[in-house]
């Protein structure tokens, strides 16, 4: 007879199964769309989407739910239903994260998807169809880039890369800190696994980032043994009323945390409890 584990490794297996094949069935759908003329919309929070977006996350709603209803929901392009509350596990969804450039006929837009058990992010799949790129990973199983072991291969350059501007990038160049500013890429998801590759040696996010930006990202950098942290929180937790993060850092070195947390806060300063 199967014990509690096994039967629970052999569901984390499955969900990393459905979220793939979900999350790549999803970027076909929005490949279609892609580098297109495409019907956009600014909703209230001054942020754009796009037809694309709406019929990717009915797609993803539609394809989970019916795997695992007994599932709740959390998508952005999704009004919040307040039962996943009660949910032990829920799917994470953001059906294009960066749409901005996806408008823009940038490549780096991903599909984000994850589950969140009790608050913590246990599996998460991001998928970059426009470069080809497949991110895994599940809790004590390790991470994957395109089905393969995802492992963390340094730059050649001497000083950390980290893209921070404005402010962030003032305030850690007042703190002494010598880095190479990286490249600005609109997905945060995608930005923050960059730091698991090695293309990246930080990312940083300012405060407002919601669960379905950083979930999948969570699990999948956790698994290569970088943590993402809210700097004045710590390890965020998931699946609360209020799905709203402060400021975020993901860091391959983790010397570098008391600088780059200090100038995030003197930046963005910590919510009142």
């Amino acid at each position: 007879m199967a014990n509690n584990n096994s039967i629970k490794k052999e569901k984390d297996d499955d969900d990393i199964a459905l979220l793939t094949s979900a999350a790549v069935a999803a970027g076909i759908m929005a490949m279609g769309f892609f580098r297109r003329e495409v019907k956009t919309w600014t909703k209230e929070n001054s942020s754009p989407v796009t037809e694309a977006d709406y019929l990717v996350d009915q797609f993803l709603g539609q394809t989970l739910l019916a795997a695992r209803p007994q599932y709740g929901w959390l998508s952005e392009e999704s009004p919040d239903n307040k039962a996943r509350l009660d949910k032990k596990r829920i799917f994470v969804v953001d059906p294009i994260d960066g749409t901005r450039g996806f408008i823009r006929g940038e490549d780096s837009w991903t599909i984000c998807l994850g589950v969140v058990e009790n608050g913590k992010a246990i599996s998460g799949v991001i998928y970059a169809p426009a470069r080809d790129e497949l991110y895994q990973a599940a809790l004590g199983k390790g991470a994957k880039l395109n089905g393969a072991p995802l492992v963390r291969h340094p730059h050649s350059t001497n000083l950390p890369i980290i893209p921070a501007a404005g402010a962030v990038e003032k305030e850690l160049a007042a703190a002494g800190l010598d880095f190479v500013r990286g490249p600005s890429l609109p997905s945060l998801a995608y930005r923050l696994v960059q730091v698991a590759t090695g293309a990246l040696d930080g990312a940083l996010a300012r405060r407002g980032a919601r669960d379905w930006d950083i979930s999948a990202a969570a699990i999948i950098l956790a698994e290569c043994g970088i943590a993402l942290e809210d700097v004045c929180a710590g390890v965020p937790v998931f699946n609360r009323k209020n799905t709203r993060h402060g400021a975020l850092a993901a860091l391959a070195d983790p010397s570098l945390k008391p600088l780059v947390h200090n100038a995030l806060v003197n930046v963005y300063g910590c919510p009142k409890p």
